[in-house]
């Protein structure tokens, strides 16, 4: 060590601190440094013959110094490393250059290690080379464990991106961190520049209070469903929405000594369009079933009683023709009298033979029941209509509608009544923006529906007759009979509640429907 030291102190000392610095220190305390170090050291001649090597360098490597002395520093090398390295190597110290870089090496015992490497060539007075000195030192561990990190992220990455719904990682400033594919697709699907904020808002304003509690608790939510709807040719879209908070260590150096940590949302973005359609289908066609034998058995009744009711004017003239030919008590009007006699019996007789097909409405328990629920399934009902007519809906529902007691058939039977009323009105007229307007609200003693559409309305002097049997505002010759008012007015007053139209309403028609909030109804409805 020391001929080697003393063959290269003339070039080391060629600084004027590095002579300073050597005559302050001992000359033996740095061949102790060299010989001490942490670090594999060696020193080679021009032609890469090792001259010396330290105590770090037999671990490393696993050779004795007496082992390498006078060989090449390829006895260290393994195949495995490219020869456009090793090209690369002595190109830059041939041109006086340091060379920085990492190899694959075999230790003496035959398995290969990761070496990073420093090699700089000594220069003489003359700015020759005289010698290389190289160091390196183990990173197989370091390597191994950071290829580990990455090849789990890449598995995580993976694992994300073949998820059949949008996954999202958010830091606490709602910055997005990690996406998958199908989140990116939601960016075109939803013309949202950042769904996950989109997203985030729907979550804060439907947890409202409780955001921050389950945030700063990290207990996480699930299933918690949105409605999107389409704008010009797009679909109606559902989504349902899970998260779950977790801590990361910071990374940076700050942190070395103190532990810190940022709070991240990972957010699962799932489609269930498919799956609500379905369950609205099934939905749809309960609601049908349910309603239909209930309209049929209520069309049937009040076209009956309809019937009888005109029936019933005519043999009430019979009647009073009848009684005033037996006050007079002339046998001349005896044949007229039996006739009349014979229109009477064959008209009651007629009256009693309806009587007795008018079917009866079957009993219905009564529940409590929330009107914006009832309101929604009306409108899934009539959504065919709507969208055929081009009627466009402005849905204002009280979003803490107290509940009421009622039946939900009847409720709903009463609503697509009007609403079927107000559809064919805005059919018929030339309004070029057609459009209803359904909203509740309450106060302390009554719940109330207000159903406004822009049609042509109601003449002042027909608004008291529009609920009488068979009275209609359509045109003669139309299709409809005119009992729907009938209908809805019967079902109201069944609920004791009140339906009136709006006299201050001026542009087009408005019925305000009424319900007691705390009237107790019995437990049945006939």
């Amino acid at each position: 060590m020391e001929s080697i030291l003393n063959e290269l102190s003339p070039n080391a000392l060629r600084d004027p601190l590095s002579s300073e610095l050597a005559n302050t220190i001992p000359y033996d305390l740095f061949v102790e440094t060299v010989e001490q170090a942490p670090i594999a050291i060696s020193i080679t001649d021009k032609k890469a013959n090792i001259l010396y090597a330290n105590q770090a360098f037999v671990k490393v490597t696993g050779y004795q110094i007496a082992d390498v002395l006078g060989q090449k520093e390829s006895i260290l090398s393994y195949k495995a490393t490219p020869r456009a390295i090793y090209y690369d190597l002595w190109h830059t110290i041939s041109n006086k250059r340091v060379w920085q870089g990492t190899l694959c090496n075999k230790h003496k015992l035959g398995h290969r290690y990761l070496a990073d490497l420093t090699i700089a060539p000594m220069l003489n007075e003359h700015g020759e080379i005289t010698h290389y000195i190289g160091m390196h030192r183990d990173i197989t561990q370091a390597y191994e464990a950071e290829k580990k990190v990455v090849n789990h992220k890449l598995l995580i990455e993976s694992v994300i991106n073949a998820s059949p719904m949008a996954m999202v990682v958010i830091d606490d400033q709602d910055q997005v961190i990690l996406d998958n594919h199908m989140y990116k697709a939601l960016i075109s699907d939803l013309d949202k520049a950042e769904p996950a904020r989109f997203f985030l808002s729907l979550l804060r304003q439907e947890l409202g209070d409780s955001w921050h509690d389950i945030q700063n608790n990290q207990q996480g939510f699930n299933n918690y469903e949105f409605k999107i709807d389409g704008k010009n040719t797009k679909r109606t879209r559902w989504f349902s929405c899970a998260g779950n908070w977790f801590l990361e260590n910071a990374v940076n150096a700050d942190a070395f000594f103190e532990n810190a940590s940022k709070l991240y949302l990972i957010l699962t973005i799932s489609d269930i369009t498919k799956q609500r359609r379905h369950m609205q289908e099934l939905h749809l066609q309960t609601l049908k079933t349910l309603m239909s034998e209930d309209e049929r058995v209520r069309g049937l009744r009040e076209t009956l009683l309809g019937a009888m009711h005109q029936i019933q004017m005519p043999m009430n003239q019979v009647k009073a023709a009848e009684q005033i030919l037996k006050h007079k008590n002339d046998s001349q009007y005896d044949s007229l009298l039996l006739n009349l006699q014979r229109i009477q019996q064959s008209g009651e007789d007629a009256i009693s033979m309806m009587q007795k097909c008018i079917p009866e409405i079957l009993q219905s328990a009564i529940i409590p029941i929330n009107l914006n629920q009832i309101l929604r399934d009306v409108l899934l009902l009539t959504d065919a209509r709507l969208a055929e007519t081009g009627v466009e809906i402005e849905w204002q529902p009280l979003f803490s509608l107290p509940t009421l007691l009622g039946s939900e058939n009847r409720l709903r039977l009463l609503f697509k009544q009007i609403i079927d009323n107000a559809i064919d009105a805005l059919s018929t007229s030339e309004q070029k923006d057609p459009r209803i307007k359904i909203s509740t609200h309450t106060d302390t003693d009554l719940i109330y529906v207000y159903i406004e559409d822009n049609g042509p309305g109601i003449a002042l002097d027909k608004r008291t007759k529009i609920f009488e049997p068979f009275y209609t505002t359509r045109p003669q010759g139309g299709n409809q009979a005119g009992m729907g008012l009938v209908i809805a007015k019967e079902i109201v007053n069944q609920h004791h509640g009140i339906i009136d139209i709006d006299p201050n309403f001026e542009l087009g028609c408005s019925f305000i429907i009424s319900f007691p909030l705390h009237k107790q109804n019995a437990r049945r409805l006939a």
